[in-house]
C-alpha cells in the first residue's frame, strides 16, 4: 500500500502556498515565515488555531485562496507519473491522503483529469478529524484497505506530514521538494530528492 501527500509529493505546488500564506501571515499576524509552520495544516485547522475570532479575515482569505487555487500551475512532481504507473503494474494499491479540499481537488482534476484513475482513492481534509501533524488521515487509508502498517508507505515533503506519517507506523519516505535533505533526514525512513529512477523492485529493496 502506498499513500502519497499530494502538495509537494504528486504536484510541485508548495512554493506557490508559501508565498502566498508568508504574505497572509505577513499581513494579519507579523510573521513573515507563516507558510513554512502551517504547512500539512487543512484550512479548517489554520482558521482555528490563528484566525478564529475574525470571520472576515477568514472570509478574505478564502476569497483569496480560492482564486490562486483556480490559477495556480499544478507541475507534477519530476519521475512522480512514472513510479506511480510502475507500481500499478505490480498490483500495489495506492491512494491520495491531503490536507487540500475537495473544491481545491476539483481545480486539480481540471488540469489533470487522468489523476484520479491513477490512484484507488482520494481522501481529502473534510474526512478525517485531526489534520497533520496528527496521524489521523494515515490510519484512515489504512483502514479502508485494510492493511498494517508495515504494509504502508507513506510519501511526505512537509514537517507536519512526516511526523504523522511516523506516528502512524508507516514505512516513511521523506521527499525532498519543499524542505532539504538534512531537514528531513531524521524524520523519515527513507529521504528521495524526487521519483526519478524509483521503481516498485527499488523501493522494495530500499527497505
Amino acid at each position: 500500500m502506498a499513500l502519497f501527500d499530494f502538495d509537494g509529493v504528486i504536484c510541485d505546488t508548495e512554493s506557490q502556498y508559501t508565498r502566498f500564506w508568508n504574505r497572509k501571515g505577513k499581513e494579519y499576524l507579523g510573521d513573515g515565515n507563516f507558510g513554512m509552520r502551517i504547512k500539512g495544516q487543512t484550512l479548517t485547522d489554520i482558521y482555528a488555531k490563528y484566525f478564529s475570532d475574525n470571520l472576515d479575515i477568514q472570509k478574505r482569505i478564502t476569497e483569496e485562496l480560492n482564486l490562486l487555487e483556480k490559477t495556480m500551475t499544478y507541475d507534477y512532481v519530476p519521475g512522480v507519473v512514472g513510479f506511480m504507473t510502475d507500481l500499478r503494474l505490480h498490483g500495489v494499491k495506492m491512494a491520495i491522503v491531503t490536507s487540500s479540499n475537495k473544491e481545491k481537488m476539483r481545480n486539480v482534476y481540471n488540469a489533470h483529469p487522468e489523476l484520479e484513475e491513477m490512484v484507488d482513492r482520494i481522501l481529502t481534509g473534510e474526512m478525517f478529524r485531526r489534520s497533520k501533524p496528527a496521524p489521523d488521515c494515515f490510519l484512515l487509508g489504512m483502514e479502508i484497505f485494510g492493511v498494517t502498517p508495515d504494509e504502508t508507505f507513506v510519501f511526505e515533503d512537509s514537517f507536519h506530514g512526516l511526523q504523522a506519517g511516523m506516528d502512524s507506523g508507516a514505512i516513511v519516505f521523506g521527499v525532498a521538494t519543499t524542505n532539504s535533505r538534512e531537514a528531513i533526514g531524521k524524520k523519515a525512513h527513507q529521504v528521495i530528492d524526487n521519483f526519478m529512477g524509483l521503481t516498485y523492485d527499488k523501493l522494495q529493496n530500499m527497505v
